[in-house]
């Protein structure tokens, strides 16, 4: 597989300009709000020391979502306090050697966990605000080379076919400014493996490919309040573990499927070799293309010996396909339904010793 410099292993950074007051508990009226205190939030939760800690752990690169809504102030409208953030972050990035990757997390009309009546790819409107937003990153950073555009973080509500169209026409809005911006594109299915398949590949050597991994998904989101099952079930689940049954119960329980992980006898790295399957595929099928896991990771509050058991067994498959990756995430806010942190909230050090060995590939 193809290889880019300062796209080997990388740290995730969210709960900054993403992850944003998505709440249910928030009526729609004021989800899309942006107050006084957000501000704050924005200026001053990630700073230059963050950003030189990551570079200190060896890593290559930092993928930083955004939220459109904190970016977009109204229609064709941008926050000049968020670009100047933008701008800083990557200076940040440029002084300690990182490769900056700027994802649109959350899209108007296209929030993962929150799905919403009408989206984005029914609503033409929100499609070219969708592209202007890229196109005004394109001319903010024309001259930063190394910065990278990823799309949109996990597509949901839409077709192969339609995000395959709004991706391509963006790909070309942004290829009217500058021919070698390099630019990732994710797949459907909120970004999971089965959804490659169906993603149209380019004709573009400076457009590289995707893909999460959150599987067994009630594993890495145990007891999370964004989803409903997780939260009505409610039980501590470790990994790996030789309690099939346990893992069998959620199905039944959840959703009623009494077939669920009929051919295992025990939750571990099989499971995901099995899982990552349709990754392999793509591999092999597009051997002179990038491909990049850019976002996998567990929730704060599993155990953190079963965090490091999965983390380990993602990134061992990982390198053993020759696939760059990057660890999410960072820090998340106390108010982000799906904790993903990997640092401490005081010290913003890694939570252990051994999982700072496990995401640099060394364990």
């Amino acid at each position: 597989m193809k290889k880019i410099t300062g796209l080997s292993r990388g740290m995730g950074i969210g709960g900054w300009l993403t992850n944003y007051k998505r709440f249910n508990v928030l009526p729609p009226e004021r989800r899309m709000v942006i107050t006084v205190g957000d501000m704050e939030h924005f200026e001053s939760y990630i700073t230059e020391r963050d950003v030189a800690y990551i570079a200190s752990l060896g890593l290559d690169h930092i993928r930083l979502g955004f939220d459109q809504i904190v970016v977009e102030k109204a229609p064709y409208v941008y926050r000049e306090e968020i670009v100047a953030i933008l701008h800083r972050f990557v200076g940040w990035c440029k002084k300690y050697g990182l490769t900056p990757v700027l994802n649109m997390h959350k899209a108007l009309g296209n929030y993962c966990d929150i799905l919403e009546e009408k989206g984005l790819f029914e609503d033409e409107g929100l499609m070219d605000r969708f592209i202007a937003v890229w196109r005004m990153l394109e001319d903010e950073f024309h001259t930063e080379e190394s910065v990278i555009f990823e799309l949109l973080n996990e597509v949901v509500n839409a077709s192969a076919a339609q995000w395959n169209t709004l991706a391509e026409r963006t790909v070309a809005a942004i290829r009217e400014k500058n021919k070698t911006r390099r630019i990732i594109l994710g797949c459907t299915e909120w970004n999971n493996p089965p959804g490659l398949a169906a993603l149209t590949v380019l004709d573009d050597e400076n457009v590289f490919y995707t893909f999460h991994c959150y599987a067994p998904h009630e594993f890495t989101h145990q007891r999370g309040v964004l989803q409903a099952e997780q939260l009505f079930y409610n039980r501590v689940m470790d990994y790996p573990s030789e309690d099939i049954e346990r893992y069998r119960d959620y199905h039944r329980v959840v959703n009623g499927n009494e077939h669920a992980y009929a051919h295992l006898e025990r939750m571990d790295k099989q499971f995901l070799y099995e899982y990552l399957a349709p990754v392999k595929a793509w591999i092999e099928a597009h051997p002179d293309k990038v491909l990049w896991c850019g976002e996998f990771g567990t929730i704060r509050h599993a155990r953190l010996a079963s965090r490091e058991n999965w983390m380990r067994d993602m990134i061992s498959i990982l390198r053993e396909w020759d696939i760059p990756y990057c660890v999410w995430n960072y820090l998340s806010t106390p108010n982000d339904g799906n904790r993903f942190s990997l640092v401490d909230d005081d010290t913003r050090l890694l939570l252990s010793e051994e999982l700072k060995n496990i995401i640099l590939g060394k364990t």
